[in-house]
């Protein structure tokens, strides 16, 4: 019986796959697969809505090119420490290194500008794309595990992740055989988890928009502030946290006061669109004097 235990998780050796002439970068392809599911997923939710489908592209447009830089200017910021020193260092993206603090931010921020201008109910859209959000980013922790990265403290449970011995932090030393936490496992099954939640609950109580992305700022830093916790890899710490450990707090913080301001008050729910265009004016009806009027013959 015991040898159908899981006794650890293996990691892939090299996080690219070549197809002939291609080489194929899987934490990219991850990512592509990440923004792809979070375009269908938020489309459809904006959809059944009766929102067209042509503004979440053109949202998509925007916004997922400002999350990539955006993911990118976090990572640099806080971590330029881990940044190759080579001229290309700060664009290499393929190897890691976005940040998903940057990623949301810039991304929420530029698609919200885009919808607003297009006359579109940026609080509803927002709900539309919480979920979808929490999927993309557990997507997303796919690549981390092609690139032996983001792992956890070193555990004899059995799911214990395998790492070779060159993804450990620079100066550290673990006995042979040794495995750590997956956290990128972690992260994954809670963002699904948690996406499920959102939907479930969207479609049982009467959420007021944005309610249910405020809940995802809650629920993922809640998440994400317990895995910090278990990680090894370089990090800055302030007053013996992480930094990312602060930011979740305060993500969890905000979360819950803008949460809790949303759904303040009654009245009716939000439309679709923050205004509507008014029907235009009949044409005034022709007067004709009584003079002028014939009887019929």
């Amino acid at each position: 019986m015991t040898s159908l235990l899981i006794s650890s998780i293996p990691s892939p050796h090299r996080g690219t796959v070549a197809l002939g002439p291609v080489t194929i970068h899987m934490y990219g392809l991850m990512l592509l697969a990440a923004i792809v599911a979070a375009v269908a997923i938020t489309g459809r939710r904006w959809v059944a809505r009766g929102g067209e489908m042509d503004l979440i592209y053109r949202c998509a447009v925007w916004g997922v090119g400002a999350g990539i830089v955006g993911a990118r200017l976090y990572h640099l910021a806080t971590s330029w420490d881990q940044v190759p020193s080579q001229w290309w260092g700060p664009f290499a993206i393929w190897r890691g290194g976005l940040g998903v603090w940057g990623g949301v931010a810039a991304g929420v921020i530029v698609g919200a500008i885009v919808a607003r201008r297009s006359g579109a109910n940026v609080a509803v859209l927002m709900d539309c794309l919480a979920p979808a959000l929490l999927v993309a980013q557990g997507i997303g922790r796919i690549g981390n595990w092609w690139n032996q990265e983001l792992y956890g403290k070193p555990t004899s449970l059995p799911w214990g992740l395998k790492i070779d011995s060159i993804h450990y932090p620079a100066g550290v030393f673990y006995p042979p055989g040794t495995t750590f936490h997956p956290t990128f496992l972690y992260e994954m099954l809670f963002d699904f988890a948690a996406a499920g939640f959102l939907i479930w609950l969207g479609r049982r109580d009467r959420i007021r928009p944005p309610g249910l992305f405020a809940l995802y700022v809650t629920l993922y830093s809640f998440g994400r502030f317990w895995i910090e916790t278990l990680r090894v890899d370089p990090a800055h710490h302030i007053a013996g946290l992480r930094l990312n450990d602060w930011i979740a707090a305060i993500g969890f913080v905000a979360g819950l006061i803008w949460f809790r301001r949303t759904q303040r008050g009654g009245g009716n729910m939000p439309r679709l669109r923050r205004h509507k265009p008014k029907p235009a004016a009949p044409p005034p009806a022709m007067a004709v004097p009584k003079g002028r009027v014939r009887s019929g013959r």
